[in-house]
């Protein structure tokens, strides 16, 4: 069964919005706001297309833009991979 993890996560970032130069997506970011690490909602609908496209997870664009960490964000998509526990 895959499952998403925050290296992937901060991969698939990097990749569809950049990195800002301010923000570094090292150490223990998992419960930083993406406000804070310079990724906005548009920045996290192109993530979460990227995750559908590769992983097949379904995620609906609200849930995505309400998930403002990369905790929840992770946590939304790896339950779509898995289904309800």
């Amino acid at each position: 069964m895959t499952t998403l993890d925050l290296p992937t996560l901060k991969d698939i970032l990097r990749e569809c919005a950049g990195e800002d130069e301010d923000a570094e997506l090292t150490g223990d970011i998992l419960d930083v706001p993406f406000a804070d690490l310079g990724y906005d909602s548009l920045a996290l609908l192109e993530t979460a297309g990227v995750i559908q496209r590769r992983y097949g997870a379904r995620l609906q664009d609200d849930a995505v833009t309400q998930a403002q960490t990369p905790r929840a964000l992770l946590d939304l998509a790896n339950q779509a991979l898995t289904g309800p526990a």
